[in-house]
């Protein structure tokens, strides 16, 4: 087996990642309701807000910007970079436009259709909305003009800077009167192919899905309990890794269905989200984990990691089963049941 990470593999883990997140919030909604995943979405994206906003701010060299604009020019860059469909249109200093056409990409697919309103608006919530505060501008907020859960043609909205301080309800306004301007996609920036060859955005895909499942996980044990957060997070892990089995096989080039071949992708999969592994025949053993790192981990949330791999397994060969030990030094074996 090749063991250079390429871009297909990269976007293999992506993909994984993504489906996962997604996974998660529509399991949530059928299973738990409405308001849960919609906490769920609003704790999950302030979060990211308040580990990203200020430092991705100042690493994308727009810190120094009129708020309105560095607030819509961070969403435009860094969701270009983790390759999300989007534009942006500056109208004024105090007024500027972000917009998401279709296809949604954390809806992604059919998903869209089972996403309740309050669910897609907890993400502004969680996040557009809070924009002002991190800043330290009680005058800056987001007024949403459309929402595609709700057929509009894209989601979309613009930052913008009032004359007075506003309340924490009013931090995020609704006007599905407003539509945001045409905007030609010839004129937004593109990313450099040298600067960004496609090596380092599947790269980048890669980690703006992974962060997601980073923050996620825990919330997910916290809102539910370790037990039934388990229990929950395995059956929706579970359920992503066989459906997304074939698509991630073909990216790989996994042909074969006994045990070498699964831990052929195993290894892949594991080196190309960052992780440092060993491997002796049918065992594979990692000795650092990329996505939790500099945190606990507590068994609940490394058995809920495993899960999209065990379904993974399910599709590849349903005789076969993963062993592993509930240590630092993290190991993976196949055998028969």
């Amino acid at each position: 087996m090749n063991n250079g990470i390429d871009e297909n593999a990269t976007i293999a883990v992506a993909k994984l990642y993504h489906c996962w997140i997604t996974g998660l919030v529509l399991g949530l909604n059928t299973h738990k309701g409405e308001s849960l995943s919609a906490e769920f979405v609003y704790r999950l994206f302030r979060r990211q807000h308040l580990d990203k906003f200020l430092p991705g701010l100042k690493k994308l060299g727009l810190d120094q910007l009129p708020h309105a604009i560095a607030a819509a020019k961070y969403h435009y860059f860094s969701n270009q970079i983790g390759g999300v469909k989007v534009e942006y249109f500056e109208e004024s200093d105090r007024k500027a436009w972000i917009r998401y056409p279709p296809p949604r990409w954390i809806w992604a697919g059919t998903a869209l259709c089972a996403v309740p309103t309050s669910v897609n608006n907890a993400m502004l919530r969680g996040w557009h909305s809070h924009n002002g505060v991190t800043l330290n501008n009680p005058r800056l907020g987001f007024v949403c003009t459309g929402t595609t859960v709700d057929g509009a043609p894209g989601l979309e909205g613009y930052y913008f800077e009032y004359d007075r301080e506003l309340s924490p309800e009013e931090r995020l306004r609704f006007a599905k009167d407003e539509s945001c301007p045409h905007i030609n996609p010839t004129t937004l920036p593109k990313l450099d192919i040298d600067t960004w060859p496609l090596i380092r955005q599947a790269k980048a895909y890669r980690n703006y899905s992974m962060e997601y499942i980073r923050n996620g996980l825990p919330l997910l044990l916290e809102l539910l309990g370790q037990i039934e957060g388990q229990r929950f997070g395995c059956l929706c892990g579970t359920q992503v890794g066989m459906q997304l089995y074939d698509e991630v096989s073909q990216h790989l080039n996994i042909v074969d269905n006994d045990a070498p071949a699964f831990i052929d992708l195993l290894e892949i999969l594991l080196r190309a989200s960052g992780d440092e592994i060993t491997r002796t025949n049918n065992t594979v053993i990692r000795t650092a984990w990329r996505l939790f790192a500099d945190s606990d981990k507590p068994l609940p949330l490394t058995e809920v990691w495993r899960a999209p791999f065990s379904g993974l397994l399910a599709a590849h060969n349903r005789f076969l089963r993963l062993a592993h030990e509930s240590t630092d030094r993290f190991s993976i074996e196949i055998r028969p049941d």
